[in-house]
């Protein structure tokens, strides 16, 4: 089994900053892309950032600037650093990655969704 897990969400007021952290574990032979996507309440998913491997990384129009994305490939993790936070980033966030498990099968996994509140 492979598990994702997200912590960091919370409360934070208008321009301020906070940071979502993502735990890869179980039978994993290798993570390849890792992302960071929000939905906020009646709204899609969308998605914010994401981050090759290689350290190669892309935004949404609407955080670039402000948000910054980065994974630590050792220890199977990926974090999502948010500076000048707006209302609009009100949603839950939740992180996704593309694994290979130890019996060979390539999924895109997702953790559970963490709630990240900005206040105006």
């Amino acid at each position: 089994q492979v598990h994702l897990a997200e912590s960091g969400g919370g409360l934070v007021e208008a321009g301020g900053s906070l940071r979502l952290d993502c735990a890869a574990s179980g039978a994993i032979r290798r993570v390849n892309d890792m992302h960071w996507y929000r939905q906020a309440p009646g709204k899609e998913r969308e998605l914010v950032a994401s981050i090759s491997t290689g350290g190669t990384t892309t935004y949404a129009d609407s955080v670039k600037g402000r948000f910054t994305i980065s994974r630590d490939n050792a220890k199977l993790t990926v974090h999502l650093q948010m500076n000048s936070m707006k209302s609009e980033d009100t949603a839950v966030y939740y992180c996704s990655a593309e694994i290979r498990t130890e019996d060979w099968r390539l999924w895109d996994y997702w953790g559970q969704g963490t709630q990240v509140t900005v206040s105006s």
